[in-house]
């Protein structure tokens, strides 16, 4: 089956990827570093720009945009996968089913991720605040500045937002958002 993909060179995407049966292992922070050197290592040689992300126990939301003339955020996201299954110590090898086994992988990642190619910048505005709102709607925290592992920290610095932004207060997302 082929899936088909948005794919436009300089594009600005949205990512959801999800660990394999949503085994909640993002969050442990050997695997919060192990995740950064896997991003950090990638972009050396396959550059992007990171313009939103959280990362919660078992998923993972980001905002990537890509060179001018590339188009490839598939091939970023394999070496980014590989790269931290290779390294990540936390799944065992009772826990892999035999069609993993056969194919010499880890069961860490679902197969394949969500992507969705942002139209403008309300819909780029709509899912940075999706993205850093996301611990709160899953109930994590009450606030996004008190999740840790969010580019929410950064947005504050840049005077995106205020620091109590999303504290005390649902926020409701259009279902084409995330």
């Amino acid at each position: 089956m082929e899936y088909r993909r948005a794919k436009v060179a300089g594009g600005t995407y949205f990512f959801t990827v999800v660990t394999d049966k949503r085994q909640k292992i993002l969050c442990l922070p050997k695997n919060v570093s192990l995740l950064r050197d896997a991003f950090g290592y990638v972009m050396q040689k396959h550059p992007f720009i990171i313009d939103a992300v959280v990362i919660l126990p078992d998923h993972l939301h980001c905002i990537w945009t890509l060179p001018e003339n590339d188009q490839d955020f598939s091939t970023r996201w394999r070496l980014i996968k590989s790269y931290f299954s290779r390294k990540c110590e936390t799944i065992s090898p009772e826990n892999i089913s035999l069609s993993r086994k056969n194919k010499k992988q880890r069961a860490i990642w679902q197969y394949r991720f969500w992507e969705h190619l942002i139209r403008d910048e309300i819909d780029f505005q709509n899912h940075v605040e999706y993205i850093h709102y996301n611990p709160v709607k899953h109930g994590l925290v009450t606030a996004p500045k008190d999740w840790e592992y969010s580019s929410f920290h950064r947005a504050v610095r840049q005077g995106m937002y205020e620091m109590m932004w999303g504290a005390g207060e649902e926020i409701i997302f259009d279902d084409d958002i995330g």
